[in-house]
This record gives C-alpha cells, structure tokens and sequence, in this order.
C-alpha cells in the first residue's frame, strides 16, 4: 500500500513537471500563450464563480456553529468576549482553507477527472496528441491554473461569510455588537496567521487540480473506470489536503516556537 502510494506521488510529480515544462516551451519557444485566454476563464468561472454559493453557505454556518458553542463554554469561564479571537484565528488559519480545499475537491476534483477519464476512455487524448498538441498543456494546464488562482479568492470568502456567521450569532446569544466582534477579530489575527492560510490555499488548489487531473489521465474500463477514477480521486484529494494541512500545521509551529 506504501509502495503503491508512493509511486502515485511520483507519477503526480512528473505530470506536473512534464505539465510546466510543456507550457513553458510553448511560451519562450512559440512565443505564444499556453492556452487559449477563453479556456482558463471558462475553468476559473466554474471552479471560482460557480462553487461560491456552496463555500459561502456552508461556511456561514460552520462560522454561527463555532461561535455558539466555543461561546457556550467560554461564557462559564466569562470569557466570551474571546470568542471573536477564536472563529478569526480558527478560519484564517486552519477551517478557511481546509473546508474549502474539501468542497473544492468534492466539487471540481470529481468534475475534472469524471471530464479527462472520459476523454482517456474515447481515446481523444491520444488523438490530440496524434495532432502534434501537447495534452498536458491543453487539458491540465487551464484546469490546474483557475484551481490554484481561485483557490485563495475562495478562502477569503469562505473567512468574511464564517466571520459574519460568528457576528449574529455572537449578537443574539451573548450581547456582542457586531462593530465589537469585528474589531476583536482584526486585532486578534497576526501576519502569521494571514501568511499561513494563504499558502494553504495555494497549496491545497495544486494538489485537488493535478490529483484530479493525474487520475482522469490513468482511466482505464470504460464508463466503469470513470466511475472508479471519480471516486478515487475525490477520496485520494481530501485525505492529501488533510495530510498536507496536518505536515504544514506541525512545521508552522515548530518555526514559530
């Protein structure tokens, strides 16, 4: 099982370096772009635009949640004006970027590989590449950049919508004014803790786009495979992102201690 996921890692690494250097010489060589400009903005409107209604939602609720019983029992100790402190550091930090990378894996992971698994199937990758066009440029590459460029936008959105989540509830159940939660959730955030959720960000939009991308390249079975390389990959790119969140989390605080 070791070996057989260590030689997935390796595969994915090679992809990704096979990826870039293909763009690359297209770009100094051809002195042309990559791919086509309609083609990442189409990616970026369905993984950026379209999964905003489900981040939003559901972290607006994780935020009200969080808030409602760390206040609960922060309010036995009279505490509960920390509570802003809490839900900032804990999104920004860690639930931002995490939940997001999860939904975005559920989401778009299973979305491109159910796309490229069944271009794999038809033989059209193999076709493309028949024509003298690298597939990697064209089917990864705009998949892989709207990923990791949207990914951070989502996170923000993911900490405003938690925050506000925080600020009614906090509102309604311990007298907290919403220009008080907020005031306590700007002081209580450091550069750090900004720092460390946006290179989580970053870091989780590469590993769901080429987790998900390696996967719908490897299809093999026909409408089955599909299925199977879907379902594989969605489960193999939320346990990586929460592996990758658990080694950056133990290497942020030993750094900072």
């Amino acid at each position: 099982m070791i070996r057989a996921a260590l030689q997935h890692l390796s595969s994915v690494v090679w992809l990704l370096i096979e990826t870039v250097q293909e763009m690359s010489d297209h770009v100094f060589f051809r002195r042309r772009m990559p791919f086509r400009p309609t083609h990442f903005f189409n990616q970026a409107d369905r993984t950026g635009v379209g999964s905003v209604p489900l981040v939003t939602l559901v972290s607006f609720f994780l935020g009200l949640t969080m808030a409602l019983l760390s206040g609960y029992v922060l309010k036995t100790f009279g505490q509960e004006r920390l509570v802003p402190n809490l839900v900032a550091i804990a999104f920004t930090r860690e639930l931002g970027p995490l939940i997001t990378g999860i939904m975005l894996a559920a989401r778009m992971g299973a979305a491109f590989t159910a796309e490229l698994g069944t271009m794999t199937v038809a033989e059209e990758v193999e076709a493309i590449e028949a024509m003298g066009i690298g597939p990697r440029r064209l089917l990864i590459g705009p998949r892989l950049a709207a990923v990791f460029l949207l990914m951070p936008c989502l996170v923000v959105m993911s900490d405003v919508t938690a925050l506000l989540g925080g600020q009614i509830i906090s509102k309604w159940a311990f007298n907290i004014s919403l220009l008080t939660f907020g005031d306590a959730a700007i002081h209580a955030l450091y550069f750090r803790d900004i720092a460390g959720g946006t290179i989580k960000s970053f870091m989780f939009g590469g590993i769901i786009g080429m987790v998900a991308c390696y996967k719908g390249l490897i299809v093999r079975g026909g409408a089955a495979g599909v299925g199977d390389a879907t379902t594989s990959s969605v489960v193999t790119a939320i346990t990586t992102v929460i592996a990758f969140d658990t080694l950056f989390n133990i290497v942020q605080t030993a750094l900072i201690a």
